[in-house]
Order: C-alpha cells, then structure tokens, then sequence
C-alpha cells in the first residue's frame, strides 16, 4: 500500500498492491495495521455502496455534530471524486482537491472529517464504496451546490444528473454555523 498526500495535506490517496494472474486479481481493500502505520483511520462503522449513471453528479455532502471520514473507492467504472475543506478557520478553507478514481487502477481516496464530499460518474454505469467514521445521520446532513463559484471545481460534467436535494443546497460561507471548526495540529 502507498499512501500520497494532496495539496490537502489531510486528505491522501490509497494505491493498494495488485495481484493479478490469468484468473483476475487480488487486493486488500483495508488493512488495519496498515492504516495505523501511516496514521490514516482504522475505526470505521458504516459501509455504503452507491450505484450511478453517466454524469450522475453526488455531493457536496457532510454532517454537522456527527462528522463523517469516508474511505472512497469505485469497483466498477469511474467517478471523478472531490473533498473540499469546509471547517472554519482552516488556512484551506473553500479549496479542493479532485481524483479520478476507478475499476482499473483502484486507488481509494480518505477524506477526513470536516471536508464536504461529492463525486460525478464518467462512465455509463459505476458502483462506489466508502467506509464511513461515524453513522449516517439524517438531521444533520447538509450540503453545498456542486457548481459554488466560491469552490471553481473543474467538474467533468456541464449539466449533471443531480437529486432534488443537491440542487437547492445553499452556497459556502465561512461564517455559517454549519460548518465544523478547524483545529489546528498541537
């Protein structure tokens, strides 16, 4: 396992070891010695699976009060994923960083707690997994438009597929009380 480090320092990139033969191949997905080795997380309680279309566009998603690290990763297809860093106070607050994660080369990306997180589809068909810190919590789910002008994602997509919810999300403000705080390393 590799682990690189984005231009958000807390948010990296998982690249596993890849056995492959003639009859298709073998990865550890998580390993808990592993993780703690190279300080990522190794307690997680939710396992999601989401299933989308061509330009299916999800996020930008988080919680409030009950924040949620996910390790990202896709088993099928091809996504373009996105974690933003929305804690107040934070010397990244509002930037991004985006990967292409899919089938082939199955990276997996950790967005820790307090960034927003979001993903466009960009192939016809994609399954995605992600192992959550905490569970998901209905009341305090919250949301940014994928297209803020104060984020400038480079999405891949210029009219997304998007749910009814991720279309009326408010714009980012680092005044919002929905927001987590930043806290800074000791």
């Amino acid at each position: 396992m590799e682990v690189t480090r984005t231009s958000l320092n807390e948010v990296a990139v998982i690249t596993p070891r890849i056995w492959k033969d003639s009859r298709g191949f073998f990865l550890e997905a998580f390993n808990r010695h592993q993780f703690a080795n190279v300080g990522l997380p190794i307690e997680f309680v939710q396992d999601n699976h989401s299933r989308s279309s061509r330009n299916v566009l999800r996020g930008l998603h988080y919680q409030v009060g009950k924040p949620q690290g996910k390790l990202v990763s896709v088993v099928r297809g091809s996504i373009f994923d996105v974690a933003v860093d929305i804690r107040r106070g934070s010397p990244t607050f509002g930037k991004w960083v985006g990967i292409t994660l899919d089938d082939v080369a199955r990276q997996s990306l950790w967005i820790p707690p307090g960034f927003a997180h979001g993903f466009c589809a960009m192939s016809d068909a994609v399954d995605v997994l992600y192992k959550c810190t905490d569970y998901y919590d209905p009341p305090s789910e919250r949301g940014i438009p994928w297209n803020d002008p104060l984020l400038g994602i480079n999405w891949p997509v210029e009219s997304p597929i998007l749910s009814e919810k991720d279309s009326r999300y408010r714009r980012l403000s680092a005044d919002s009380d929905d927001l987590p705080r930043y806290d800074p390393p000791v």
